[in-house]
Order: C-alpha cells, then structure tokens, then sequence
C-alpha cells in the first residue's frame, strides 16, 4: 500500500467527511481543524502490541501507541519520539502500513500508521493504563478507539495477524 493510500474509517472509525481524507464539519457548520498524528503498529510475530488509554474521554479504551506530528518534525521522527516519551521504549520502524481519517465531533484526525518491532523487547508504561500482545481473536474483542479500528481490520485482512 502506498502513502496516497487514504482508508475511509479513519484512526478511530468511519469518517463523515465529504470524502476519505476530508474532514467533516463541526456543529456550528465550520471544517473540522485537521490534527494529523502517527501510530505503531508494533508487531512480534502474529502479535501486535495494543496500549490502554488511562484518563481523558476514551478512558479504558484501547489504541496504536503514538501521537501528534510536532512542527518540523517527519511523521518518522514523531513516531520514535512519541514512543520513546509514550513508552520509554525504541522501535524499529519497517514500513508505512495505511492512513486512517476520522471526524470526532470537534477535529479530524489523520492517523499515518507503520509497521515496527520492539528490539528491546520491553516497555516501560509513562502514559497508559496497560499493554499487552495480542493476537488476532483477543485484539478483536478489545474496546479499540473508533479511529483504530480500521487500521486493526486492515492488518487482519492483510494476514498481519
């Protein structure tokens, strides 16, 4: 799959957009404000590394590791700082997986999600209630955010697990 490559539920459910990648638009008739962030996909085997959310709204609720793409910064670069500050914690980045778009009710979120792996194996939670490795039928029944879903139903396609 390739970066223009744009999913119509987006990185947390499907997108009310006018199209995959355009964001919505908010109550009061106004576009969405766009905030674009990075996810790992952090695979060992058939296993992928799901994190739970420990506070906020989607409390309890499971997701991609990750988080915003500060200014000057690579989707890349966000992504290893985000893991390093989310789970003190080094990843080997394998490849751009997908982009998923979702409209929540006050932004769009465009999620750039890559394939990793864990060289060191180990995580140190600084954010998150809880991580574990799942395979395809626990990863299933887990309460993913809406915009992860879609990502999640792309890797079992996909036979990533």
């Amino acid at each position: 799959m390739d970066d223009s490559t744009r999913n119509g539920g987006g990185p947390r459910g499907p997108g009310t957009g006018d199209a995959p990648g355009i964001p919505g638009k908010a109550p009061d008739g106004s576009h969405l404000k766009v905030v674009r962030v990075v996810g790992a996909i952090i695979v060992d085997g058939e296993r992928i590394l799901a994190t739970q959310r420990g506070g906020g709204e989607f409390a309890g609720m499971w997701e991609f590791p990750g988080g915003k793409i500060e200014p000057g910064e690579s989707p890349e670069e966000a992504l290893v700082r985000e893991i390093r500050e989310e789970l003190d914690a080094e990843i080997a980045i394998r490849g751009y997986f997908d982009t998923a778009e979702h409209d929540y009710p006050t932004f769009h979120l465009s999620m750039r999600c890559y394939l990793c792996t864990l060289p060191g194996g180990a995580v140190s939670l600084r954010e998150h209630s809880a991580a574990k490795w799942v395979g395809r039928s626990d990863a299933e029944n887990l309460p993913w955010l809406p915009a992860d879903l879609p990502i999640l139903r792309g890797l079992v396609d996909k036979g990533v697990i």
